[in-house]
């Protein structure tokens, strides 16, 4: 009986630490849903925030992404790397800052066809100062960062 709990006890602890590692990684909440359920395929074929549908979606490193049509859903399982949002979908200038924030599915900019999302709320339009202050500095500066930021919660 020992022996079971104690292994219960493992698998609890095991799926807790995968789900805040996924977290640190995915700018996610407990549902896992990637870019606030917004097809990642339309910011990057159409440079458009679209939202996705239930009916299209996909698993890719544990987060689920929509998609507008199965169109949009084979050509990302056919290439999730073109599609994935930068920075593990946290905002890009807060990173450049050195933290994570959460974004707005709506405040984005393709760049050399990666993805990019930013903050937007009452005090800050990131990508706004993302603008302002030049993109080639703040992206090496960024990619930087983030892999040190990366693995933090």
């Amino acid at each position: 009986m020992k022996t079971l709990i104690i292994f219960i006890l493992s698998i609890f602890t095991l799926a807790n630490l995968s789900a805040q590692s996924l977290k640190t990684l995915h700018n996610v909440d407990d549902s896992k849903i990637a870019l606030a359920g917004y097809s990642p395929v339309s910011y990057i074929d159409l440079g458009l925030a679209q939202q996705g549908s239930k009916a299209y979606k996909s698993i890719h490193d544990g987060v689920t992404y929509y998609f507008t049509d199965a169109e949009q859903k084979a050509k990302f399982d056919s290439n999730a790397a073109k599609y994935l949002p930068q920075y593990g979908g946290f905002c890009a200038f807060g990173i450049y800052a050195g933290a994570k924030f959460r974004t707005d599915p709506n405040k984005f900019l393709i760049i050399n066809e990666k993805l990019y999302l930013f903050l937007n709320n009452v005090e800050l339009d990131a990508k706004q100062l993302w603008l302002e202050k030049g993109e080639r500095a703040l992206i090496s500066t960024a990619n930087s960062n983030w892999e040190k930021l990366k693995d933090q919660y």
